[in-house]
């Protein structure tokens, strides 16, 4: 057996700086980088762009236009917004629209245009009101309402210009900048689509050397509304919502491709909004489709001009990437060379990884910036950049292994690794153990076993691998918790919605996850109230296969059983209407290969046995937690929540396994939970990773052989088994 420990180069996109060329070319050469990039904020200066590397230069399409921006003030991008409700005291109510909102972000737009799509609402009728009753106060932005019932609350949804790009503004106010606020221009129109090309155009020309123009996303950002009070700075963000595409035209645009017209309580939806984590109705999904088809159609005119200059494009999957649905039927339209995702996780690595373009590649954390996230110290005093990285690594490293990336990098301000040494000696040996992993998917596909799995939930494939946004922003969701799970896992995934399961979804998968709340896009929502959903997947579980149903699967009000599919899983969920009736006593009949280390969120306290016959394997204060239902040849597997972590990440593999009706005891699994492997059949290379902070040992068999190594906190081996 020998150790792979060759070093490599390639394959590792670096941030250079100008008026640091020296350290920029000394990281070069030590991680083995053979590209180097600007960041925002930054400039490469001749002697870097001349050093022999490959340069890639970050371009965002909608921003750095402010002096074409301040002559076309109405094509700025726009947003519905709506005021908090006010309660009313007399017949007359006077609103101020701006209140409580962030005035550097927002500029109500009082056009005609936008007049005709504001609307004002009694919440406490959920009625609208006549556009008589009410009129618009410009010498001080608010809107005065006559002939109201007095103590109902009433809002205003009005239009307005987002006069401050939102990842510059967060930009500015964590790095401390002290420069011009940044505008973002909506393509929209006719006039910005013919300024941005005549652009792109001449950028190119000015940029000869750069062979990879990188792409911010495309133009529209997801939906990030800042208030006034820092108590509550950000007053509703959602990082796959559509809600910043809106303008009058765009709206016209749509009635006249749809045939009829939306309206600003389709986007406010009560002051909720339609946030990723609903069901989508039909107008959002039209919206969705319109702004996407227009999204890909002129963004390949900019790509088109790109390639006509002989550079590469890629596009940086965060950020504005509105329109830009990776796993969307139209994506491949763009014709993108590759595509960018800055990773926190595991299932970050896999989203990227299964995009249909040529190179992967993946930006890593923690970016070089002196504070992360939620204004941690990170490259100053009291941070520990090493220990950020090699915790954000295990999780990155784990998926890595299961399917190919071509490139990894960083990003942000070089200069400010130079106090922190030991970080650079750790990205040097991430980058090498980066370039050995690659290199053995080049051979073949890592061995996995035989249970296939489909996550269910509303969005399906369009949504695989994530939720909306990232771990750090979606962590109270089960299914999230259970997608960073499965990005490491030895199964094969796929992700389907209900009417994938109506086309036949099922019949090439052993287990359905179904985890969410109840009236979720992640549960289903009102997508189980279809009889012929219900009958496939029960008639799937009878036949010999298995659901796992996490937190309120299946669950929609207005049958007998919360939970759709209780007869499927022998447990139900009571809301308050058999509060009345008699429970089923249990014994519980643990299995320690089942056994949660960190269960996470507390039990439910109104789960029920439908019959009794469910194995109840965990139990917490006397309530089931977790169960086995055997219904025909199949089994339902219930879990009151989920939490990911390194050794529940194995219980769930066993969980899988069990529900499958396959051993524990598979070959190419490590011995010790702390610990994973990979077995490469093609080339007979064994990889075996610690996930802890402290030296594992472990053991794993391969074709009745087995292989027991020491792997130092944090590390990989790699193990040639000829």
């Amino acid at each position: 057996m020998n150790q792979h420990n060759e070093i490599t180069k390639g394959g590792f996109t670096l941030p250079g700086e100008a008026g640091y060329e020296d350290l920029t070319l000394e990281l070069a050469k030590r991680w083995g980088a053979d590209v180097i990039r600007d960041s925002d904020g930054t400039v490469l200066s001749d002697d870097i762009l001349n050093a022999g590397y490959g340069i890639y230069s970050t371009i965002c399409l909608i921003r750095d236009h402010n002096a074409w921006a301040k002559v076309n003030m109405d094509k700025l991008q726009q947003t519905f917004l709506v005021t908090s409700p006010v309660v009313a005291n007399s017949d007359t109510l006077i609103i101020d629209l701006m209140e409580g909102f962030f005035k550097e972000q927002f500029l109500v737009n009082d056009s005609k245009e936008s007049l005709m799509y504001w609307q004002v609402h009694d919440r406490t009728t959920d009625t609208l009101i006549d556009n008589e009753k009410w009129s618009y106060q410009p010498q001080n932005q608010s809107v005065v309402i006559t002939g109201i019932c007095p103590w109902h609350k009433y809002t205003v949804s009005f239009m307005a210009y987002r006069i401050w790009e939102e990842i510059s503004m967060y930009n500015h106010t964590t790095n401390n900048w002290n420069k011009e606020h940044l505008m973002q221009i909506d393509p929209m129109h006719k006039e910005t689509r013919e300024y941005l090309l005549t652009w792109m155009d001449h950028w190119c020309k000015q940029h000869e050397q750069t062979t990879v123009v990188r792409f911010t996303s495309m133009f529209y950002n997801f939906v990030w509304m800042w208030g006034s009070n820092e108590k509550n700075r950000y007053l509703f963000s959602d990082w796959a919502s559509y809600d910043f595409t809106v303008s009058p035209l765009a709206l016209n645009l749509f009635k006249e491709t749809y045939g009829y017209a939306l309206t600003a309580e389709d986007f406010i939806h009560q002051g909720k909004f339609h946030v990723t984590h609903m069901p989508a109705d039909q107008h959002k999904l039209d919206w969705m489709e319109f702004i996407n088809n227009f999204v890909v159609d002129f963004g390949k005119q900019l790509i088109d001009v790109v390639h006509n200059y002989g550079k590469l494009a890629y596009v940086f999957y965060d950020d504005s990437w509105v329109g830009v649905e990776p796993y969307h039927k139209n994506f491949e339209k763009f014709g993108f060379d590759g595509i960018i995702k800055c990773v926190f996780s595991g299932f970050e690595v896999r989203l990227c990884a299964g995009v249909k373009v040529n190179t992967h590649e993946l930006r890593l954390h923690p970016y070089l910036f002196p504070v992360g996230l939620g204004g941690a110290p990170t490259f100053m005093d009291g941070g520990n950049p090493t220990l950020d990285a090699k915790n954000y690594w295990i999780s990155v490293r784990r998926a890595l292994l299961r399917e190919p990336i071509e490139r990894i990098g960083l990003g942000g301000y070089l200069h400010l690794v130079e106090d922190f040494p030991d970080f650079t000696d750790y990205i040097e040996k991430i980058a090498n153990e980066f370039r050995r992993i690659r290199q053995l998917h080049t051979v073949g596909k890592p061995m996995v076993l035989k249970p296939r799995v489909a996550v269910l939930h509303s969005w399906g494939s369009l949504r695989s691998w994530t939720l909306s946004g990232h771990f750090h922003e979606t962590y109270m969701h089960d299914l999230i918790h259970i997608n960073e799970s499965l990005s490491g896992l030895p199964v094969d995934v796929k992700f389907i919605n209900f009417e994938d399961v109506k086309q036949g979804a099922l019949e090439d998968v052993d287990v359905v996850i179904n985890a969410g709340t109840l009236n979720t896009a992640w549960s289903g929502g009102k997508a189980w109230e279809d009889p012929e959903v219900i009958e496939r997947i029960t008639r799937f579980v009878y036949e010999g296969k298995a659901f796992i149903g996490v937190n309120e699967p299946s669950a929609v009000n207005g049958y007998d059983t919360l939970f759709r599919l209780a007869h499927v899983l022998g447990v139900d969920m009571d809301l308050g209407d058999r509060v009345s009736h008699g429970r089923y006593t249990f014994l519980p009949e643990p299995m320690e290969e089942l056994e949660f280390i960190d269960h996470g969120p507390k039990e439910k306290k109104n789960i029920y046995l439908t019959d009794g016959l469910a194995k109840v394997l965990k139990e917490e204060n006397g309530l089931p937690v977790m169960t086995s239902y055997e219904f025909g040849k199949g089994l339902g597997i219930y879990l009151t929540s989920y939490e990911h972590s390194i050794k529940n990440a194995r219980t769930l593999l066993n969980i899988i396994l069990y529900a499958a009706g396959e051993s524990f005891l598979q070959e190419g699994i490590t011995d010790n939970v702390n610990t994973e492997s990979a077995y490469y059949e093609e080339d007979k290379i064994l990889v075996m990773i610690n996930n802890s902070d402290t030296l594992q040992k472990a053991s794993v068999t391969i074709k009745g052989v087995t292989y027991t190594k020491d792997i130092p906190a944090f590390d990989t081996v790699i193990l040639s088994l000829e």
